[in-house]
């Protein structure tokens, strides 16, 4: 059985909504673990086999998974009759590669970057800015309600997770604000933040 180790109100809740939108919470076994949190909190813990005790983290047998774009690719191609990924061989699986690949190395740099408020010529060259990120999405949504096209993919419930987060983010860009809306309102999604943050 494939073991995913999580820890609640953090960036592996998205993974936790993946398994349960895939309908697949019985093939995968969420196991809860403590993080070092931005309050202090938490800690490092020994039962997470992570090597920096970081979640999400996925292991299936021998073979270990980290960073979520991975997990949710190793999923979703393990899972194809779900319908949340695009397998080797469907036409739209260049597109959602290079959003998976967008997510982990544009996207989350660039959020936090505007997050701790931190400029650099050489951060705008490599990774462009919030502006540049968002022109990307709202291009995307322009006439279709989930980034590839009229059916929701495990790419809108990665891309959208870091807006329940900086909703400030999402101000002037009406496209993008309302993608976020209704990728947050899934019931499974929805389901999950409210239970993990009433035991806040």
């Amino acid at each position: 059985m494939l073991a995913l180790y999580h820890a609640p109100n953090s960036r592996s809740t998205s993974i936790v909504a993946l398994i349960e939108e895939m309908g697949v919470s019985d093939r995968v076994k969420v196991v809860e673990v403590n993080i070092p949190r931005q309050d202090g909190g938490g800690g490092p813990d020994p039962r997470n086999p992570h090597p920096e005790k970081k979640v999400p983290y996925l292991v299936h047998g021998d073979d270990h998974v980290r960073e979520r774009g991975a997990i949710v690719a190793f999923l979703t191609d393990m899972f194809p009759k779900s319908g949340l990924g695009r397998p080797a061989g469907h036409p739209q699986r260049g597109a959602f590669l290079s959003w998976l690949f967008y997510y982990q190395g544009v996207m989350e740099p660039v959020l936090v970057l505007d997050w701790a408020k931190i400029e650099h010529p050489a951060m705008q060259a490599t990774f462009r800015d919030l502006d540049t990120m968002m022109d990307r999405l709202t291009d995307a949504l322009n006439g279709q309600p989930y980034l590839l096209g009229e059916n929701y993919s495990a790419i809108d419930l990665l891309l959208s997770s870091p807006f329940q987060w900086l909703p400030e983010a999402l101000s002037d860009r009406p496209l993008v604000q309302s993608w976020s809306e209704r990728c947050a309102n899934r019931p499974k999604l929805k389901g999950i933040v409210e239970r993990e943050q009433a035991r806040i």
